[in-house]
């Protein structure tokens, strides 16, 4: 399935930032809406990360600096990825101002007119978006729910493959289903790259949020996919940086010089400050990570017990990320609801808890609703009830 952007259509990010523009609409009237919509931590950012910006712009730290990055946060980000197992040196790392910039400079250094892109559906939209600046056309695998686990289904990804295909995405923790990769799944993802010569490009940026399983190895520490791997990640879910725009990329050494030039020409560099903060935040106490994924966890069961608890919806207990992608395809036969577009509207507008409807993520979204964890905890507790009272309603 090709999937284009025609002048005109709707596209799966356009119904996101659809979504999240009307419930800031609503409070924007002063309604209280429970917002389970946006994936940000809650958490603010700790206190020696921001002391460190402080101290950088008081020394000077604010000119332009190389578009590759400061040597000290290349070599910090090397030291932490070395540690998930990943052979990284510090000359083979590239930092931007966010992720979304890097999945663009990478995927314009090595796609070319008439390139395909392959992408999860349902998936992050901005996969999408980075693969149209770069002129690629867009194909989409499935993921699919067996029981209660989402994963990738390696028959039904090698049929997806074409003598176009140029690079496939994989996001493991995945947004929006929480779905994380299981060893053998890697496995299977590289040796269709190694045999169809892909590039991959691993979406890493939940990797430290996994529950209830040891860490995940990044598939560039597989055997061959080192050289044919773009390891994407960054500060904003980890470290609760959602602000301060910082990302980067493990890349082969090969496409350093394109991507960094890519990086110069775009924007210029990543402000100084903000990467003497990343330093920090990786070489600082890491006590704060731990202690998110903690609270995390227990959000995420009080959220799928309640979602759960609402006849006509099923919500897999998600491994990784901080979403919980339900299925409501009970829910919309029992209530005669076209869309589950329509059935995010009903509940915004009726019971005030905003949250997403899966066809922001593609097309496979459809009867399915993604619903954040990553609020503090007196905030779930509030959408905890009105839920409850929602589900109630669709019982009468």
């Amino acid at each position: 399935m090709v999937i284009r952007h025609r002048h005109g259509e709707r596209s799966h990010a356009d119904a996101l930032r659809a979504s999240v523009a009307a419930a800031r609409a609503l409070e924007a009237q002063g309604r209280r809406i429970s917002r389970l919509d946006i994936g940000e931590p809650h958490f603010p950012t700790a206190p020696h990360i921001i002391d460190a910006a402080h101290r950088a712009m008081r020394d000077g730290a604010t000119k332009y600096v190389s578009p590759q990055g400061l040597p000290e946060l290349r070599e910090a980000i090397a030291s932490a990825q070395r540690a998930r197992g990943l052979d990284a040196h510090a000359d083979e790392i590239v930092v931007t101002p966010g992720v979304k910039p890097m999945l663009m400079y990478a995927l314009a250094s090595v796609c070319h007119a008439g390139d395909e892109l392959l992408v999860p559906d349902p998936g992050y939209p901005g996969y999408i978006a980075a693969a149209r600046l770069a002129g690629a056309h867009v194909r989409s695998y499935p993921i699919t729910r067996t029981g209660d686990a989402f994963g990738i289904d390696l028959g039904q990804l090698h049929a997806t493959i074409t003598a176009a295909t140029r690079v496939l995405v994989i996001n493991s923790p995945n947004n929006p289903t929480g779905m994380v990769l299981e060893t053998r799944a890697l496995e299977g993802i590289a040796e269709l790259a190694r045999r169809h010569d892909l590039w991959v490009l691993s979406d890493e940026i939940y990797s430290a949020l996994i529950y209830d399983q040891e860490p995940r190895r990044s598939i560039a520490t597989l055997a061959g996919m080192r050289e044919r791997t773009i390891v994407v990640d960054g500060f904003s879910k980890a470290y609760a940086m959602t602000g301060w725009r910082l990302g980067y990329a493990v890349l082969p050494s090969r496409l350093v010089s394109p991507v960094t030039a890519l990086v110069a020409d775009g924007s210029t560099c990543t402000p100084p400050f903000v990467q003497h903060a990343g330093i920090a935040a990786l070489t600082g106490p890491q006590n704060g990570v731990a202690e998110m994924r903690r609270a995390y966890r227990a959000r995420r069961d009080s959220l799928v017990h309640q979602l759960n608890a609402i006849r006509g919806m099923h919500a897999v207990t998600p491994p990784g990320a901080f979403y919980a992608f339900a299925d409501v395809s009970g829910l919309m036969t029992r209530n005669s609801i076209v869309s589950s577009a329509d059935l995010a509207t009903n509940l915004l507008h009726e019971y005030h808890v905003a949250c997403v409807a899966g066809p922001a993520f593609g097309v496979r979204g459809e009867a399915h609703l993604r619903f954040s964890f990553a609020v503090s905890r007196d905030h779930l507790d509030d959408a905890l009830r009105r839920l409850d009272a929602w589900g109630e309603s669709l019982r009468s």
